[in-house]
């Protein structure tokens, strides 16, 4: 990594004006500040919010880093980012993000974090999952929004997906439902076992058999087609058809709207549809409305920027937030 040493020795400047350059740069002629901004630039020295102050900002207050794995690349979790960087401008202190392209930063990336300085690391996840927390971070505390540490204790904020699958099923039956099919997530997604356990909790407390409820597994994140076949079989028979889809995220409740609609079925007159998730932007453009559970996007990545602001460095529990129930017109 470059030094200012280094900055100096190519901008053939001292090392102290160099630093009179990062932090007055009005101190200095014009030549002089152009050719160190020139060196920097080469070398890619970036000390400690140096970039922003040489060109004229200032920054004041501490520094949070976050390594965004998809939540800064993708629609669905935007809100995290907005929590994290809401909460850390209130509290007078910086937000610096990196978007990692793949599933963890690399060495590089670690270096580029740590040369910001961060006085704190999260890393935050588009969906639930399982996360390695890399060594070489020194002592800064860390703390995982939407993820959690295989086999580290380390703090995390995750949704609680098995208390708000078991808020929305339980208000469905409650409105008099009686053949329920869930259309679940992977077996192998993280959220998967949550849900189930909310899923057969509200069933049984309604007093449902587990036969009672029908099931299908996607076979892959991306195996929407799966949807409309298992409709097709389902509705083979006008024979105890579901009254109740419950649906693992709402892009599978979008299939399912559009099959069931193209067959004159109405919802929720014939058929009731509860999605997962709240996508932004779009469950309420659904015709009708779609009723759905809220992932608490914002609240996460609120919570994890309060963890580190209010040093609660000996916190390394795992915290789950609320998932409330959106009710609209399909239930």
């Amino acid at each position: 990594m470059p030094s200012v040493k280094d900055v100096a020795r190519l901008a053939g400047v001292s090392a102290m004006t160099v630093s009179r350059a990062l932090n007055n740069p009005e101190k200095l002629g014009a030549e002089t500040l152009t050719r160190i901004q020139s060196a920097i630039q080469t070398l890619g020295y970036v000390p400690d919010l140096a970039a922003r102050r040489i060109r004229g900002g200032r920054s004041s207050g501490k520094t949070i880093g976050v390594f965004a794995l998809g939540t800064a690349t993708t629609p669905f979790a935007v809100d995290l980012l907005l929590g994290l960087e809401r909460t850390t401008r209130e509290h007078g202190w910086n937000l610096f993000i990196l978007n990692l392209l793949e599933d963890r930063p690399s060495p590089e990336d670690i270096e580029l974090m740590l040369a910001h300085r961060p006085d704190g690391i999260v890393f935050s996840s588009m969906y639930l999952r399982a996360l390695a927390v890399p060594s070489g971070l020194g002592e800064r505390p860390v703390v995982l929004s939407n993820c959690y540490a295989e086999g580290a204790a380390v703090a995390c904020y995750v949704p609680d997906d098995a208390e708000g699958q078991y808020q929305a099923v339980r208000t469905a039956l409650a409105r008099g439902y009686r053949r329920p099919l869930s259309i679940n997530l992977p077996r192998p997604s993280p959220a998967w076992p949550l849900r189930q356990e909310g899923l057969l909790r509200a069933c049984r407390e309604a007093g449902l058999a587990d036969d009672d409820l029908g099931q299908y597994d996607l076979s892959t994140d991306d195996a929407y087609d799966e949807t409309r076949l298992e409709l097709e079989r389902r509705f083979a028979t006008t024979a105890a058809t579901p009254d109740l889809l419950i649906c693992g995220n709402d892009r599978i409740a979008l299939v399912a709207y559009q099959w069931l609609l193209a067959r004159g079925l109405r919802i929720p007159q014939d058929v009731a549809v509860l999605g997962y998730d709240n996508m932004v932007g779009v469950a309420e453009l659904f015709h009708p409305p779609l009723t759905t559970v809220q992932l608490p996007h914002f609240e996460l990545g609120r919570e994890a920027a309060l963890h580190l602001i209010e040093g609660r460095a000996n916190d390394r529990a795992r915290h789950q937030l609320a998932c409330p129930l959106v009710d609209r017109a399909s239930l």
